[in-house]
């Protein structure tokens, strides 16, 4: 699970949205969230799954009227991985266009225009001419010799080759999401090429990409500690590290709604918690494994690769903030494209730059496709639990045909316009869906399935401890952490402005599609609990009582594991006893 603490999360969203919440600001609410949401969601979760070894759907067996939870979590979840492969795409082809012997966006070549520039370009200044002082523009100065007073120059707005490397040659993007374009034929083949390789790993199982996992999850930290060496060199490096922790960070910005949105939900993002897939991930461990020290473990390493990562970026925003003439909070347009834009401004400033770019792109890719794994592995356990024996027979044949379908849906987002509709998706399927599930989650777990039952559960798997011990949890699961996730949703529910991609705004019929992606995610909440209703017997008191009590059929899934507690547990292979009755629950009161 350490591969978890490492992903793209941390080096190329934990940055980004640091830049777009005021910097050193957004640190603040990040750290908050993570030991007060992340860190209990994450030890209660990994608890959940390796007690049941079941997926996110058949685990709220636990409680069946919230089943609909886990419904939605594989949706966010199918949402994301469509666009995060496209992310991973973008790597790929920064990674094939580094097989050069000059980095193509190291300089201003014939794609970009006359804003292009590594160094400043003079627009205007004071100057004496004919022995009178006059207000001249660059080009009557260099045809008349003439030089500037000091303290009178005015510079142009210019751009890095690579930010215009970036949006006119990588992504060759539109206006807007209007205008869609063409397909983008080289990205194709990447996002193509990233679903060919999720496929042949994961074909015949997760376990498949388990030794995998070790080298991506060591291999970026000795990348990031090259470029922030390379980073801290740069002249204004300096000002992007004020930028970051000290006196230039935007601490008004922790009066807006949306910064405690976005640091919860980067929290969920980069711990994999609420998507379902740290369940479906944790159903593979030993029953007996310490899963509470999994939680604390991933999560402190979690938080200080994202720190980690933020030094190396920023410091390079410094030096192009430095040279652009532009405070560090203007100097790309949109914090979506940061690793796309400051990263490679660094590495083509290293020797042998071909070479770094390569290791760089190359560990982009392999953050991205760990983290793709367990997605991928969210949706496939859930088809699993839905019927193990056609996909025991068919594991390898269904998993190609889930990447196949997420590739032709992925593919309007490598079009003109791709780069919007990855920011749409981002926005709102990351953000307030996570938000409503992990607040259901824990308050169905807390407080209808029982926290003393739940802790219970856990000391089978990780033996019996005190009850300071577990003080803290119960003083987040019971209180702090519904209360601040909710608060949270309904703060930044309650202050909405619709998205926009830096400066670019949306089309009003995107912001309702946006709306409607979360509306599908999250109507299964309600669906399935009425469903579950509409099953059981009895009163319609004595059926929303029944929902609300663990299924016949819930516990640990290997008899050894059941003990006393579990002993009446009906084998969970049998699907007729996952709605509780009204006789079920009398029988299990005798």
């Amino acid at each position: 699970m350490v591969g978890y603490a490492v992903g793209l999360g941390n080096v190329w969203r934990f940055p980004y949205l640091a830049y777009q919440n005021g910097g050193g600001a957004f640190l603040i609410p990040y750290t908050v969230m993570l030991a007060l949401a992340g860190l209990p969601l994450f030890f209660m979760e990994c608890s959940i799954g390796q007690f049941a070894s079941q997926g996110p759907i058949s685990v709220w067996r636990m409680l069946p009227l919230f089943q609909g939870v886990g419904i939605t979590m594989v949706i966010l979840s199918t949402f994301v991985t469509i666009y995060y492969n496209v992310i991973i795409s973008y790597a790929l082809y920064y990674l094939f266009a580094s097989f050069q012997k000059v980095l193509p966006w190291s300089d201003c070549f014939s794609w970009s225009d006359e804003l292009c520039s590594k160094t400043k370009i003079v627009n205007d200044c004071n100057t004496t001419y004919n022995g009178n002082i006059i207000h001249a523009n660059y080009s009557f100065l260099t045809a008349n010799n003439l030089t500037c007073i000091n303290g009178t120059i005015t510079y142009k707005p210019v751009q890095f080759p690579t930010e215009q490397y970036w949006n006119k040659v990588a992504l060759q993007r539109s206006s807007g999401l209007d205008e869609t374009g063409r397909v983008v034929w080289y990205l194709a083949l990447c996002l193509l090429l990233a679903w060919i390789i999720v496929a042949g790993a994961l074909y015949k199982g997760i376990k498949s990409s388990g030794k995998v996992v070790y080298f991506t999850a060591l291999f970026p930290y000795v990348i990031l500690f090259v470029l922030l060496v390379r980073g801290a060199t740069l002249e204004g490096a300096l000002d992007g590290i004020e930028f970051y922790i000290g006196r230039e960070s935007n601490i008004t910005k922790l009066m807006e709604a949306e910064v405690w949105k976005d640091a919860a939900t980067q929290i969920f993002f980069s711990l994999s918690t609420a998507w379902g897939g740290l369940v479906a991930l944790s159903s593979y461990n030993k029953f007996h494994n310490n899963c509470y020290a999994d939680a604390i473990l991933v999560c402190v390493i979690n938080c200080a690769t994202s720190v980690f990562a933020g030094f190396a970026i920023f410091s390079i925003l410094g030096h192009m903030a430095f040279v652009s003439q532009r405070p560090v909070a203007e100097v790309v347009d949109s914090g979506f494209e940061l690793a796309f834009v400051a990263y490679p401004e660094a590495l083509s400033q290293l020797p042998v730059s071909p070479l770094w770019s390569f290791m760089f792109f190359f560990m982009l890719v392999l953050l991205g496709l760990d983290s793709q794994f367990a997605s991928i592995e969210t949706i496939t356990t859930s088809i699993h639990d839905i019927n193990p024996s056609m996909m025991k027979k068919l594991r390898g044949p269904i998993t190609v045909g889930v990447c196949a379908v997420l590739f032709l849906f992925g593919l309007v987002c490598v079009t003109q316009a791709g780069i919007y509709w990855v920011n749409l998706i981002d926005h709102f399927c990351a953000g307030w869906g996570l938000l409503i599930t992990a607040s259901l989650e824990i308050i169905g777990i807390a407080y209808i399935y029982g926290g003393k039952r739940f802790i219970q559960d856990i000391e089978m798997m990780i033996g019996k401890k005190t009850n300071s011990f577990w003080l803290w949890w119960k003083i987040c699961w019971f209180f702090i952490t519904p209360v601040l996730l909710i608060a949270v949703l309904i703060w930044s529910l309650t202050t909405f402005s619709n998205p926009t991609y830096g400066s670019v705004k949306y089309p009003a019929w995107g912001n309702i599609l946006g709306w409607c992606m979360i509306i599908f995610s999250i109507i299964w909440i309600p669906i399935v609990a009425i469903v579950k209703i509409l099953k059981a017997e009895g009163t319609l008191l004595e059926r929303l009582v029944s929902c609300c009590r663990p299924a016949a059929n819930w516990g640990p899934y290997l008899e050894c594991h059941r003990g006393e507690r579990y002993s009446h547990m009906v084998d969970p292979k049998n699907k007729e006893n996952e709605i509780p009755t009204v006789s079920a629950i009398v029988y299990k009161r005798r």
